[in-house]
């Protein structure tokens, strides 16, 4: 049996289909983890959750920013935007299944037994694994629940910008899902900067890419996350990002997990033609 992780699919549904090919997966025998963001900005959407869904429990999804976008959009409590490629979702037959199947999916997935955490962004530099569970599960239930619609009216912005204990209420489930499904940039303090979304390097001081800030509670953890297209391949102890721009042309990513044969993982890669340019959100 093996496993794989894969970075952000974004409807790319040929492209994952041709990577499942190189890797040789078998839905019988491996297992499969998702980055998030399954949907959006590529021209397959529906066929990827369809996809996705049908593997059982042979996959594993964490939620990322664009599949809660296609859920507060379905809820009413969003609008689409312009760049927006979610029509096949929204008005297929099969529509509320799978909408409701991707309500149930976690937003941090941790096995113990491979040695690996799976989020679709980032996390604070206050959280240990301990702390970052509990507090993706509150969302998860909220989420879950028969009032998911009410957090959808307030999902969006970018406040409150900083971890406190004593959060609550919704500007307490608006930080952790922005960390869980945003984060890129933030200060040594925990503050992010949604703003900034280039390479390492082309950001204003005082933000450091969320992983690298000196002390970080979540250090010594492998941390699986996609999100960052423009992250590229990066050597941080530890961390593993595999979002490479598949969406804009780049390549879609695939890191086996177990049987562990190599030090570093070993990654498997296939060529993408590129649903959007590179540059336009």
């Amino acid at each position: 049996m093996s496993t794989y992780a894969i970075g952000d699919v974004q409807g790319c549904y040929d492209e994952l289909q041709q990577l499942l090919a190189l890797i040789e997966f078998d839905s019988v025998r491996d297992r499969l983890w998702f980055t998030g963001d399954l949907v959006n900005r590529g021209p397959d959407s529906l066929e990827v959750l369809r996809f996705v869904k049908s593997l059982g429990d042979k996959a594993i999804t964490v939620l990322g920013n664009h599949d809660l976008h296609l859920l507060a959009i379905a809820a009413n409590r969003d609008r689409p935007r312009r760049k927006d490629t979610l029509d096949d979702v929204l008005n297929a037959p099969d529509r509320d299944e799978l909408l409701n199947w991707l309500r149930q999916q976690p937003l941090m997935h941790v096995d113990n037994s491979l040695g690996f955490v799976l989020i679709h962004a980032g996390l604070p530099p206050q959280w240990d694994l301990a702390r970052a569970q509990a507090c993706a599960h509150e969302v998860e239930m909220v989420l879950r629940g028969e009032n998911y619609q009410a957090y959808f009216q307030q999902m969006y912005g970018n406040q409150p910008d900083s971890w406190r204990d004593d959060l609550g209420g919704m500007d307490r489930l608006r930080f952790i899902t922005n960390c869980f499904t945003r984060l890129r940039y933030c200060d040594q303090n925990g503050r992010y900067a949604m703003e900034e979304k280039g390479s390492p390097g082309s950001q204003a001081e005082p933000w450091q890419p969320w992983f690298r800030i000196q002390d970080r509670a979540s250090k010594g953890a492998n941390i699986i996350f996609g999100h960052w297209s423009t992250l590229n391949e990066v050597n941080d102890e530890g961390i593993f990002a595999l979002d490479s721009g598949c969406l804009w042309g780049g390549q879609l990513t695939a890191l086996q997990l177990a049987p562990r044969l190599t030090v570093p993982p070993r990654r498997f890669h296939v060529e993408c033609a590129g649903a959007c340019q590179p540059g336009i959100a």
